[in-house]
């Protein structure tokens, strides 16, 4: 398992993180997930940082969820028909 907090520093993804954030990162496989505006009117570069931070992190060995909630796809369901009609 590569450390994820030293190669994100390395490429000045991080400035400050919270107390014991390495040490669980170094002890155990951990979980992380994002989350997006689902009423938003598009996805912009800055929703690719997470993204980008979520693909470091799975490739340190650890375990990132990618969910699309049901609201999310309801809203997109909505808005594309909207633009249909």
């Amino acid at each position: 398992m590569t450390d994820l907090i030293e190669e994100l520093q390395w490429r000045g993804m991080i400035q400050d993180i919270m107390p014991g954030t390495k040490e669980q990162l170094n002890k155990e496989m951990t979980t992380a997930y994002i989350g997006f505006d689902p009423t938003a009117d598009s996805l912009h570069i800055g929703s690719l940082v997470p993204i980008i931070l979520l693909i470091h992190l799975q490739k340190s060995g650890h375990k990132p969820m990618w969910v699309v909630p049901l609201v999310w796809l309801v809203t997109l369901a909505v808005k594309v028909k909207s633009v249909i009609y």
